[in-house]
Order: C-alpha cells, then sequence, then structure tokens
C-alpha cells in the first residue's frame, strides 16, 4: 500500500513539475542554453593530459612505492652503463628497430656498415635555439669519462667491423650474454632480435638490431630541447629509411605512446562528424509521420540539442575544475545518446497517448505524469554507478575521470530533458493544436481547400482534423507513424505466437551457451597498443618488437636493500637459489666466480671479503662497471658494509605473454616475503600491470554492487518489487553475453571496455524498466495481453533510440583506433544484445513466467464476458492461430 501511494505521489509531483514548465516555456527553453553557453566556453582553452602513466596506471600501487625506493638507493644519473634495460624511470630516449623485408642478417658487413651510418647520422641531430645548436653530445648520458653512453650493441657492431677490416676470424658474439674488448660482459638480449645461434651460443646471424639513445632532462630546459630532438630524430629516421628502401626501420620515443594515444582524438573528428549527421537524420525520420500536424521532426532534432548542450556543460566544468582532457573521452557522448534519446522518445511516446482535446498544459502534465518517473529513476541509477566510478575507490585515473565527467553530463541531461526538451514539446504542442505545419509552421488548410491544389501540395499538407475523427477513433490518429503501425499490427502478434516462441527460446540457449563459451576465455588487456590509434610508431614499433625481441622478459632489478652476510656461503646460496632459472646479469656472481678464479675460497672472514671487493675486484677494468650496482657504508672501525645492491634478472619467456609476465611478478613477490635477504624486484612496465585485474574489476565490481543496492533499496519505492526482481535478471543476462561475445570478437578486459561495461548496466535499465513496469503493473487480462500492450506503449520509444544509437555507432568502426574499435565492439554488443531481449527474450519469457494474470474468483455478472488463458486453438473459418479464447 505504501508503494503505491508513494508511486501515486511522485506522479502527481512531476506532473505539477510539467503544468509549470508548460506555463513558463520561454524561460524553460532558454536558461539551459545560456548556461552550456557560458561553462562550455572554457572548453576552448582546454588542456591534454600529458601524461599516460598518471591516465593508465593503477595509482595505488606497491610497484609505485618500490620504484621510490629504488630511485633512491640507485639514482638514474648513477647508472651508467645500465640504462638499456630502463630500470626505473626511462625519462627521455629514442629507440630505433632496424630490420630487412627479406629477412637477412642483419651482422653481415653491408647491414653493419648501414646501422653504423644510421647511428653517426643519429649522433650529428642538431636542435636551434637562439644562439646555440645542441647536439647528441650536449644532452645525453655522460659516462665517467665524459663522453656518451651508448648502447653496448654498437661496441659491439664497431669490433665486429674492426675485426672484418683486419680479417680477425677469432671474433664472436654469443648470445645473450657477450663480452667486449675489455672483457665486459654485456647483455644483448634487447638489442639482437631474431637470433639463429650454433656451437655455445655463438651467433650466427639476427634478423633484427635495436638502438637506444638516452637524454638527460634534468630541468625544463634540458626536457624541452630532449624532446624536440626526440621529433627531430624520427624525421632523421624516416628520411634515412627513404634512402635505403632494402631495410625497415621503425623509430619510438618517450613521447611516442601520449602522441599516438591523442591521436585517436584527431583522426576521430571527420568520423565523429559523420556519426553526428547519421544520428541527426535518423531522430528526424523516427519523429516524423505523414500527417504533417502531428509529426514531429524538430522534436528528434530538439532532443539531440539538448543532450549536446549538456555534454558541452559538463566539459565545461570540467575544464573550469582543472581537469584534462584525454581520448577516452570520446566515449562520453555516446553513454549521453543511449540515455538521452530514450528520454525523449519516451516523452514524446506519451505525448501520443493524450487526448487532442486537451489544453496544451494538461497534456505535457500527463507526459510528465507518465515518463519521467521511470526517466528519474534510471537517471539516478546512472548517478549511482557512475558516481561509484568517480570516488576514490577506482584505482585507474582515466576510468574515475571518465565515470566523473559521465556523471555530470547525465545529471545536466536529465535536467536539460525536462526544462529545454520539455518547453519544445509545449511549444511543437502549440503547433499541433493550431493545426499548423510541423515543420513550416503554416496553417494547415482545410480538406476542400486542398483538394483544388496539385498533389504534391496536397502530400506535404496532410493532415487529420479532429472533426475527421469519430469518438472512439482518436487513439488511432497517430497509427499513422510507420514504427507504431509496425509494431501494433504486425510484431506485437508475431512475437507472442505459439509457434515462434520454442524458436525465440533456442535462440536464447544458444546466445547463453556461445556467452559462457566466450567468458570462460576473458582475458585482462594490460598491452598499451590497445588504447592507442593504428597505423602510427607504437604500434609499429611494439609489433616489432614483440616479433623480434620476446624470446626474454624485460630486465627485471633484483635490489636487496638490506646489508646482509655476503661473505657467509650460505647467504650466497640462498642468494643464488633465489635467482636461479634466470639469465643473471649480477656483480654478485661475478665477484663468486673471480675469487674461485683466484683460488680464493668464497667464505671468507667479512674484512677480508669486503676488502677484495673494493680494493681488487672493483678496480679490474673488466669489472669495474659493478660500482654503479653495490652501496658501501663506512663504519667507525674504518670498515665498510654492503648496505644495499643490486643485480638484473631476464627470464626466458614471451613478452607478448602478459599474463606470464605477471604470474612471474606475484612469484617474486612472495619470494620476496619468505626469504631471508630482503629484496625487492622492479621494472617500470610493473607500473601498469601491478594491482591491473583488481584496479580495472574494481569499478565495475563497485557499480554492480551499488545497482544491487539500489535495486534493492527502489523495490520499497516502485509500485511493485517484481518489477525490480525481473530487471536484475534482465542485467545479468544481458551482461553475461555481452563479456563473452566481446571475448569472442577479441575484445579484452581494459580500462575501455570496463566502462563500457559500466554504461551496458544502465543502459539495459533504461530500455528494460518501463517495459517490465507496464507488464508487471497490468492486471485483468492474460499476459499475452500485457506483453503486446508493453512492446506498443513503450517499444517505439525503443525502436526509435535503437536505430539512432547504432547509427551513430556506424562511423566509430572506420576510425583508425584501437580505443575506438574496442569502444565500437562494446557499445554494438550492449545495444544489440538489449535490444534482442527486449523485443524478443522477454516478450517471449514474460508471457509463461509470473506474475499470473488470471482473476481472482468472484461472483460474475452473466451478462459479462471472462477472459481467461487457454491452450492454443485454431480458428477454423478465419484460419488464424490464437493463443486466448473468449468464454461467456
Amino acid at each position: 500500500m505504501l508503494r503505491q501511494v508513494l508511486h501515486r505521489g511522485l506522479r502527481t509531483c512531476f506532473s505539477r513539475l510539467g503544468h509549470f514548465i508548460a506555463s513558463h516555456p520561454v524561460f524553460f527553453a532558454s536558461a539551459p542554453v545560456l548556461i552550456s553557453i557560458l561553462l562550455g566556453a572554457s572548453f576552448s582553452r582546454y588542456q591534454v593530459e600529458e601524461s599516460v602513466e598518471h591516465l593508465l596506471a593503477p595509482q595505488h600501487s606497491l610497484a609505485k612505492i618500490e620504484r621510490n625506493l629504488v630511485n633512491s638507493l640507485f639514482p638514474v644519473n648513477r647508472s651508467k652503463h645500465r640504462l638499456y634495460s630502463d630500470l626505473q624511470t626511462p625519462g627521455r630516449y629514442g629507440r630505433v628497430i632496424v630490420t630487412s623485408f627479406q629477412k637477412a642478417n642483419m651482422l653481415d658487413q653491408h647491414h653493419t656498415d648501414l646501422i653504423l651510418k644510421l647511428h653517426a647520422a643519429v649522433t650529428k641531430i642538431q636542435v636551434p635555439r637562439p644562439g646555440f645548436n645542441y647536439t647528441f653530445a650536449h644532452i645525453c648520458v655522460l659516462n665517467n669519462d665524459k663522453t656518451c653512453i651508448v648502447d653496448d650493441i654498437v661496441h659491439v657492431l664497431e669490433e665486429l667491423k674492426n675485426a672484418r677490416a683486419t680479417n680477425r676470424t677469432n671474433f664472436a658474439i654469443t648470445y645473450p650474454i657477450t663480452h667486449l674488448k675489455d672483457g665486459r660482459a654485456v647483455y644483448n638480449g634487447h638489442q639482437l632480435g631474431g637470433v639463429t645461434v650454433h656451437s655455445k651460443d655463438r651467433v650466427k646471424s639476427a634478423e633484427a638490431v635495436q638502438l637506444t639513445y638516452y637524454l638527460q632532462s634534468i630541468n625544463s630546459l634540458n626536457d624541452m630541447v630532449a624532446e624536440r630532438w626526440e621529433s627531430s630524430f624520427c624525421d632523421t629516421v624516416r628520411l634515412f629509411q627513404k634512402s635505403n628502401s632494402k631495410v625497415k626501420i621503425y623509430p619510438y620515443t618517450s613521447s611516442s605512446l601520449r602522441e599516438d594515444f591523442q591521436k585517436t582524438s584527431r583522426v576521430s573528428e571527420r568520423y565523429l562528424v559523420t556519426s553526428l549527421i547519421l544520428v541527426v537524420t535518423m531522430a528526424i525520420l523516427c519523429c516524423s509521420m505523414q500527417d504533417c500536424v502531428r509529426s514531429k521532426p524538430w522534436l528528434g532534432l530538439l532532443g539531440l540539442v539538448s543532450i549536446t548542450l549538456a555534454t558541452l556543460t559538463a566539459a565545461g566544468i570540467i575544464n573550469l575544475t582543472g581537469g584534462k582532457y584525454n581520448s577516452t573521452f570520446l566515449g562520453v557522448p555516446f553513454v549521453m545518446l543511449g540515455h538521452g534519446l530514450y528520454g525523449t522518445f519516451e516523452m514524446l511516446s506519451s505525448w501520443r497517448k493524450t487526448r487532442e482535446d486537451q489544453h496544451v498544459k494538461e497534456r505535457t502534465a500527463a507526459v510528465y505524469a507518465d515518463s519521467m518517473l521511470s526517466f528519474s529513476l534510471t537517471t539516478a541509477m546512472y548517478l549511482v554507478t557512475f558516481g561509484i566510478g568517480a570516488s576514490p575507490f577506482t584505482n585507474i585515473e582515466a576510468a574515475r575521470i571518465f565515470c566523473c565527467n559521465s556523471c555530470i553530463a547525465i545529471f545536466f541531461n536529465y535536467l536539460y530533458v525536462l526544462s529545454f526538451y520539455g518547453s519544445s514539446l509545449v511549444f511543437t504542442g502549440y503547433i499541433e493544436n493550431n493545426y499548423q505545419h510541423s515543420i513550416f509552421c503554416r496553417k494547415v488548410p482545410k480538406p476542400e481547400v486542398l483538394q483544388q491544389k496539385p498533389a504534391w501540395y496536397r502530400f506535404l499538407l496532410t493532415a487529420r482534423f479532429s472533426e475527421e475523427t469519430a469518438e472512439g477513433e482518436e487513439a488511432s490518429t497517430y497509427e499513422s507513424h510507420l514504427l507504431v503501425c509496425f509494431l501494433k499490427r504486425y510484431y506485437c502478434d508475431w512475437i507472442t505466437n505459439t509457434y515462434v516462441k520454442p524458436f525465440v527460446v533456442l535462440f536464447y540457449l544458444i546466445y547463453i551457451s556461445f556467452a559462457l563459451m566466450g567468458y570462460l576465455q576473458v582475458s585482462e588487456g594490460s598491452d598499451l597498443s590497445n588504447i592507442v590509434a593504428t597505423a602510427t610508431q607504437t604500434i609499429e614499433y611494439t609489433t616489432a618488437q614483440q616479433k623480434y625481441f620476446s624470446n626474454y622478459s624485460p630486465v627485471i632489478g633484483f635490489y636487496i636493500y638490506e646489508s646482509i652476510e655476503y661473505w657467509n656461503t650460505s647467504v650466497q646460496e640462498d642468494v643464488l637459489e633465489y635467482t636461479k632459472g634466470f639469465v643473471r646479469i649480477s656483480w654478485f656472481e661475478s665477484y663468486l666466480n673471480y675469487l674461485r678464479k683466484l683460488n680464493v675460497s668464497t667464505g671468507l672472514p667479512k674484512k677480508n671479503f669486503t676488502d677484495m671487493l673494493r680494493h681488487s675486484f672493483l678496480k679490474t677494468p673488466q669489472f669495474s662497471h659493478f660500482q654503479e650496482d653495490i652501496i658501501f657504508s663506512k663504519k667507525y672501525n674504518d670498515e665498510f658494509d654492503v648496505v644495499a645492491s643490486r643485480m638484473f634478472l631476464v627470464a626466458k619467456t614471451m613478452e607478448t605473454n602478459r599474463e606470464e609476465l605477471y604470474d612471474l611478478l606475484e612469484t617474486l613477490r612472495r619470494l620476496s616475503v619468505t626469504s631471508k635477504v630482503k629484496f625487492i624486484v622492479f621494472n617500470p612496465s610493473f607500473v601498469y600491470m601491478d594491482r591491473y585485474a583488481s584496479s580495472l574489476g574494481a569499478p565495475l565490481h563497485n557499480s554492480c554492487i551499488s545497482v544491487l543496492f539500489l535495486l534493492f533499496f527502489s523495490a520499497f519505492l516502485v509500485a511493485d518489487s517484481l518489477i525490480n526482481v525481473w530487471l536484475t535478471v534482465t542485467v545479468v543476462s544481458v551482461e553475461f553475453g555481452v563479456i563473452g561475445f566481446m571475448t569472442l570478437w577479441k575484445v579484452e578486459l581494459d580500462c575501455i571496455s570496463v566502462l563500457c561495461l559500466i554504461y551496458g548496466i544502465n543502459y539495459t535499465i533504461d530500455n528494460c524498466a518501463p517495459l517490465l513496469s507496464t507488464f508487471v503493473l497490468g492486471k485483468d487480462f492474460t499476459r499475452t495481453k500485457w506483453v503486446k500492450n508493453a512492446l506498443e506503449v513503450h517499444g517505439v520509444a525503443i525502436l526509435q533510440s535503437y536505430l539512432c544509437y547504432i547509427v551513430g555507432l556506424i562511423p566509430l568502426a572506420a576510425v583508425p583506433s584501437n580505443l575506438t574499435c574496442t569502444l565500437f565492439r562494446c557499445l554494438f554488443l550492449i545495444a544489440f544484445v538489449t535490444f534482442f531481449h527486449c523485443f524478443a527474450i522477454l516478450p517471449v519469457i514474460l508471457t509463461f513466467l509470473p506474475p499470473s494474470k488470471k482473476k481472482r474468483k468472484e461472483k460474475k455478472n452473466p451478462e459479462n464476458r471472462e477472459e481467461i488463458e487457454c491452450v492454443e486453438m485454431v480458428d477454423m473459418d478465419s484460419t488464424r492461430v490464437v493463443d486466448q479464447i473468449t468464454t461467456v
């Protein structure tokens, strides 16, 4: 009883609101426009988010804490010979992969000379500044002898060239660790790719070579020069490519990922304009009908205008509050399109049900009473789900900002639909009541006058006057609308036909089977190339790197951050055991081997062990670079302790297999907790991978919980709690199908797809809630009758918004970007699966599942008829199949 009273009270409030808006249409039409102009004007000076890590890496992760600890122990400027591994913060750099179209050996004489020629061209790049020209020598990372640090593979190629020039045949390159002429052992697993080896790791050929150039960015001027050098680097590599067409060169810089991520916005512009034109055209067509008075083409356009005003207002607010634009915002207009268009079409559908002889204010009040309650509840659902996503509980900044923007836009869209679109409905209502043309606003002449006009004139001004309509036929004046006619006369009878129902149920079982197959194969996508535009440096470089350099994992830093008994043989065994199975680039192992070569026991006393390390081992030229990997502390008695050290590990694994790399990270993490030696492991890619799964699923998990809570809570507000039960089942079915089918469509569970799934929850509720509400609240007739009635009342609005939404999505499929590709596939699946449930699954299932529509037994007047559900029968006279009969 309380629910019914509350339901009627809310309807009364919305009715009065509609009457008030109809009394002041000019104010409510102009106020949203002015607000949007004032707030949206600030968006002309919007800022773009420059940091991809800030957007896509988990905000609170152990990897960032480990990076801070590593930076405090081993600053980048102290790591002169370890920069190839990008162990902490890559900073500014330029990379290039050189390979051949014909899989040639890049270590032969011709290609070796070509690579060294490219290296020379890169080192001669100049960045002009007022009064000075900067070269690579001015901004490179310097060695102890004040020379530029370059990749060790350059030294290897130079030695190879000298060996050929002097006809030396004893020079050999080993893989993945080789030795330079100064005796240093260097790791070349990420410099040589597509390697073929023979006779104990000796390199026979290599299909690719990678060079890296690291730059200093210690201050703002230095960083600006380094950024321009990166741009010149790419231009130089492209020019070199044009003059050497037999090799393929893939440049990449520290700015490439950011530039290619934001490039999506630029390449999407003309496609979004095409999408807007298609949506406007379809919205106008969906609101048009042959009757020129009752047609509402302007409302289709004004509905899109209200959505645009809300989006512009939200963008202005985000910009004024210090928010920055990023390419994920491309999905916000489509979130608005799905929710806003259905609300406007539902209001238009309610207008068609009002009596034409009523005043416009009364008709508007009836529209608000009929449609605004459900629209308000679905809007509240959007605000709660996206509000949870915008909260600090969301650990990925891109998802949080997107949800925040969507939340603001949806809130203002709700206000603008109430005010701006409601006022537009009032104006068009007056045009209709005055029998004016819906487009030209010209008075439509009487039929007797039209008969004297040409055929084209009569076609354009076709209308039905009230005096031509019988008293019981007033509701049929809108049936000339194509979609209304289609649903009422054809589709409703067809979908509820007994012979159609088994095929729909069978099709639903097939749907569940394929969805389950895809659901069991869901994979998490932490590959950053999934969010950039296609045919870019990032995609080409990443593809080449995965093809040629995926034999080994990224170099992992193994940091011991306490003073341990390195001289103790048991501790030595523990450290070697922890790093077992890895390719080790380690001062520790080299030192132990050094002691063995001297026939000295590794179990020396502490002072002897430390003295030999400092004065003998690290003074040897081939081991001197290990000084960067050890931190000594002097004590009061002139003894030295190794307070921290590091070594580098490389696993024989596939870098393309993100799950394998994540499992490796988790294994080392667990080992660091249980081991006797306190150590941490780190690589910059861990910042994106660490807790990515939990961070990624958190917004969706929290949104699902909030939806279930809100559905439970709103069960006390809606007229029947069974509505929420059916709504929950439908949402679960749709989301399950979308996740399954998007996996089969090769869409991974990344930031974009998770945001789409959050939107999918609300989109399903948007379209299914009014349909289920009408069915559940229906009394006195059969289930089949109320299914038909629900489709007739709400099906047109669902179909109209679906058509507009789909034509708006189609251009998105052509955008050359992985981000928009993911966006299109997820949104298309959400719209299609929801449409399938609204127009096939629910109409069939509701005809034989609760609630029951049978009347309670009561005394009947013999003259009254009672309609009851019955088995299917065939009328032999008319040969028409029916599934209900009337008994007297």
